[in-house]
């Protein structure tokens, strides 16, 4: 195996950004230092004006597989994550068929250590009537990162919201859980009461239809339950400020059994962006007001909100309601086809927060270290995750190398998603060109360089993520 120094470069880790070199051996960070003089043979990286970071581990992505694989697959997510610098990722039970027994869910695992370039784990699913099936995953603990129940959903049967099945599930629970939170009565009520008012609905309803009050009314329920059993309870994807009145930042993170993530796109787009990119930015929960993403990034940066990930959600154009024309621009189609109703609700991200944060890092909301302790150190602590997460001797040298001197935008020939399709994408009509300040030039995956300079090596795969537990 080969193994590597990377010289001279800027290291961003647990809080502090210091220039040395990193000695890569055996999938490991055998020595962090200056002026390191191996005594092995290593393939020699000038890191000069770069920065090494961890990995970034995204705790929620859907990758489609199986079932859904005309809009992504295990190895295409996973790839065009390492190309963003997303070393290892967390996937969720939503397939076709659901991963509601320890089979389905062992056929997941299966096909990644086959497929995915990237290390990995997956939820268990959660439904009405399968709690005895799932609370067998606290016989491995060790194994699998959690179990997801969807609170809010009107997706076949993955909504739980019989309360006996919730509170068996977070009374009996070992493992982590997590959960999306909307309330689907609320949101049932105001979708027929928008109804009544306009006879055409577009993506501008989507954050009244899913609004700030059912999103608060379920994650207290979720929370209400945690506390009661003093479950471990992981509330995904906050959008509303609403919300952030029931987390803290008053204890550390690693003593913390109620944490919150936050997503990238909530982050950056707001719902004034509907007016441009129309359901091309259609998610649940929903982009919502501008106050609520100020809302979200004080807490994000005062640790109210713990971890960044990305809720990658695939789908393809035409699934979202809109074609490229001939000179490569989304343009959303007429009619029916075009409508808010018929667009499936998801984005695809998963191979651009690192440079979405990266770019907010030079508007100034947040710092190099701040990114890197919410999309590397936070998961792995929130998660129990083994050896990674941490530019650390002895860990799995799962790292970034990012050129903050070298702007990259997004094109269609650049991105890597199965889907084709980015929301960040210029080619949108009247958009305004997003140029980002940086440049992810090379990933290593369990101390191999599976990704540089836009070449791949798929030689070899992802690991499966092990938990301290």
């Amino acid at each position: 195996m080969q193994n590597y120094l990377i010289k001279n470069i800027s290291i961003v880790n647990e809080g502090s950004i210091i220039v040395g070199d990193v000695l890569i051996k055996n999938n490991r960070i055998e020595k962090i230092g200056s002026n390191i003089q191996p005594s092995i043979i290593v393939k020699e990286i000038n890191g000069e004006k770069k920065h090494l970071l961890p990995g970034a581990i995204d705790d929620q992505v859907h990758f489609r597989e199986p079932g859904l694989t005309h809009k992504a697959t295990i190895y295409t997510e996973a790839k065009a994550a390492i190309a963003g610098g997303v070393t290892s990722f967390m996937e969720m039970p939503n397939t076709i068929p659901p991963a509601f027994t320890h089979d389905r869910l062992q056929e997941k695992y299966q096909i990644a250590a086959n497929t995915s370039l990237a290390n990995y784990s997956f939820f268990m699913g959660t439904s009405n009537d399968n709690a005895d099936e799932v609370l067998r995953t606290n016989e491995r603990k060790k194994e699998i990162c959690g179990i997801k129940i969807f609170m809010g959903s009107s997706t076949g049967n993955l909504l739980v919201d019989n309360y006996l099945t919730l509170d068996k599930l977070f009374r009996e629970s070992e493992l982590l859980i997590a959960t999306h939170c909307e309330d689907e009565k609320i949101i049932k009520a105001n979708l027929e009461k928008v109804k009544q008012q306009k006879a055409i609905l577009t993506a501008a309803d989507h954050p009244i239809i899913r609004d700030e009050q059912a999103c608060f009314e379920s994650s207290l329920t979720a929370i209400q339950f945690a506390k009661k059993y003093n479950s471990r309870l992981h509330i995904l994807h906050i959008s509303t400020e609403k919300e952030l009145q029931l987390f803290t930042n008053l204890i550390p993170l690693a003593e913390k059994r109620i944490t919150a993530e936050v997503c990238v796109h909530h982050l950056h787009f707001t719902s004034d962006d509907y007016a441009q990119s129309g359901n091309l930015i259609k998610c649940n929960p929903a982009i919502k007001a501008p106050h609520n993403r100020e809302a979200l990034w004080k807490a994000l940066v005062d640790d109210r909100l713990d971890v960044i990930a990305t809720d990658h959600a695939p789908h393809t154009l035409e699934e979202k309601g809109f074609y490229r024309n001939e000179n490569g621009s989304l343009v959303a189609y007429a009619g029916e086809k075009g409508s808010y109703e018929k667009s499936h609700a998801g984005l695809p991200l998963v191979q651009h927060p690192l440079l979405m944060m990266l770019f907010h890092a030079k508007e100034g909301r947040i710092s190099l270290e701040k990114i890197v302790e919410k999309m590397s150190h936070a998961v792995a602590t929130c998660f129990n995750i083994a050896d990674r997460g941490f530019i650390r001797e002895g860990y799995y040298a799962d790292l970034v190398i990012a050129d903050l001197d070298k702007p990259s935008i997004i094109t269609q020939q650049n991105i890597l998603y199965k889907c084709g399709w980015s929301p960040l994408e210029s080619t949108i009509p009247n958009k305004k060109e997003l140029s980002f300040p940086a440049t992810i030039t090379h990933t290593f995956i369990n101390g191999r360089l599976v990704y540089g300079n836009r070449d791949f090596d798929e030689s070899q795969k992802g690991q499966r993520l092990l938990f301290n537990r």
